[in-house]
């Protein structure tokens, strides 16, 4: 099929035509550049939730029962699943679509599992393309559902407009949980399996954290006889400003949920709902997309940088001539990159060299 036969299909919303662009992207086959140009001015519209946390969080039961409330309110969801890849075979098991069989079969949901293929921050390299082409199909609501990889797992916050990670008792040392990293990033928190023992104390250490981290707690106490001490407490601020209508700063509210039994879940929902309509009010929302495009623009030029030099026959034979003065110290890795790019500017710009 021609590449312009395949956008007419995609255009006319076929679900086959929008499962080949999606391989043809996320394999970075040939053309793959002029299908993302070309559907680049439709991206923008669909609102991308990011969920992430520790294997067993109980991801992929939120992400199924958020896509079952979003379609009974008549939208359409598009669902990428990041599984990690094994270091042994390359491959990855990509089970979330037998984990979220109970809407997989929805014409008006789409579901791509894809492999990290080695990218430490728990997204596959093409996430963000595949994210753009579901966008420019007319979803309206993009859930990506990350590998539980720790701190390195920060790259969804820059691929979604809302991130949600979500937490279980059994985690281990809460607070340790919480230097992984994606404490500063979280939009909302979630305790799932709050059913069990250690829930509330898990919440209230969240709650805590983000009053100490934010300051929260004497950001409005009144000075020496003035003080409330019932006040004075970090974890309670703060959820009582996560709570608070009309949010300057937002403040991350933490929710319980039991997935397995579907409670939960409106109050995910209603917290979604409320941090987008903070984003589009405080201007957030455009700085975050005005960031992602610029990180964009940047990943592409190192890949493409990376190809044209690296694919060079003539670029890999110069750099073996050079090893042996660095082995021998008269040169330095440093000076041999820093001549390496002075001369390869036909190379970097993409011109034949003559």
């Amino acid at each position: 099929m021609s590449s312009e036969r395949l956008i007419e299909d995609f255009n006319a919303g076929k679900p086959a035509a929008l499962a080949r662009v999606v391989s043809i992207v996320e394999n970075h086959r040939e053309g793959f550049e002029e299908i993302l140009s070309t559907l680049h001015s439709r991206t923008g519209r669909a609102k991308r939730i990011g969920l992430t946390g520790p294997p067993g969080a109980g991801k992929s039961t939120i992400t199924a029962l958020l896509v079952k409330n979003f379609r009974d309110a008549g939208l359409r969801v598009g669902v990428i699943a990041v599984d990690p890849t094994s270091p042994f075979t390359g491959g990855a098991l990509l089970g979330d679509r037998v984990r979220m069989e109970n809407v997989a079969l929805d014409p008006g949901v789409f579901i791509r599992s894809m492999a990290t293929r080695g990218s430490l921050g728990g997204l596959a390299a093409a996430t963000r393309e595949t994210a753009d082409v579901l966008d420019a199909f007319g979803f309206d609501r993009l859930l990506i559902e990350t590998v539980g990889v720790g701190q390195s797992e920060l790259d969804v916050a820059r691929t979604a407009d809302s991130t949600v990670l979500i937490l279980v008792p059994e985690s281990g040392d809460s607070i340790q949980t919480l230097k992984a990293g994606v404490m500063e990033v979280a939009d909302i928190f979630v305790v799932n399996k709050a059913d069990r023992p250690g829930a509330d104390r898990l919440r209230n250490d969240v709650e805590l954290m983000l009053g100490l981290r934010k300051g929260v707690s004497f950001g409005n106490v009144p000075a020496h006889h003035g003080v409330d001490l019932k006040r004075v407490n970090p974890a309670r601020v703060a959820r009582e400003a996560a709570a608070a209508a009309n949010q300057t700063v937002w403040t991350p509210p933490v929710l319980s949920a039991v997935a397995t039994k579907q409670e939960g879940i409106t109050e995910i929902v209603a917290a979604l709902d409320r941090h987008f309509a903070y984003l589009q009010q405080s201007g957030t929302l455009r700085e975050r997309r005005r960031e992602r495009m610029r990180e964009r623009v940047m990943d592409v030029v190192e890949r493409k940088v990376s190809e044209r030099l690296w694919k060079d026959p003539g670029t890999r034979a110069w750099l073996e001539e050079q090893l042996p003065s660095v082995e021998g110290g008269t040169s330095t890795p440093f000076a041999v990159a820093d001549q390496l790019l002075r001369q390869s500017g036909e190379l970097v710009r993409g011109e034949q060299r003559t």
